[in-house]
């Protein structure tokens, strides 16, 4: 069973930098699409950064330019590097996957804990 552990997250200043961090255990392999959604207080959960297996990036527009999506095979790891944060990164960070389906479903399988970011001015 696949179990992601995320990590990283934290309270800092507007322009700072996080690195966010996924530990994924069990084995996955290459047909998975792996990510980070987030959740800010009283909004739904939306999709911030994925990699499908390709290793294509997709981001939503508002980090575009200032957060990078990468994982590590060999260390079967995910991170998410994050930079210029905002306030309105605030929010809780999930590392994600799902199953390719020749796309990658919108909806993932399994989910990581979560990790606070929290971007104060």
């Amino acid at each position: 069973q696949v179990q992601l552990t995320d990590s990283g997250g934290g309270s800092v200043q507007t322009g700072d930098s996080l690195r966010l961090s996924c530990g994924v255990s069990g084995y996955i392999g290459r047909r998975y699409c792996v990510g980070w959604f987030r959740q800010a207080p009283g909004k739904e959960r939306e999709e911030v950064a994925r990699i499908d297996i390709n290793d294509r990036t997709t981001y939503v527009d508002s980090v575009k330019g200032r957060f990078t999506i990468s994982r590590a095979n060999a260390e079967n790891a995910l991170y998410l590097q994050m930079n210029d944060l905002k306030p309105e990164d605030t929010a809780v960070y999930y590392c994600e996957t799902v199953e390719y389906l020749g796309y990658c479903p919108s909806s993932p399988d399994v989910w990581g804990h979560g990790t606070q970011v929290t971007v104060s001015s």
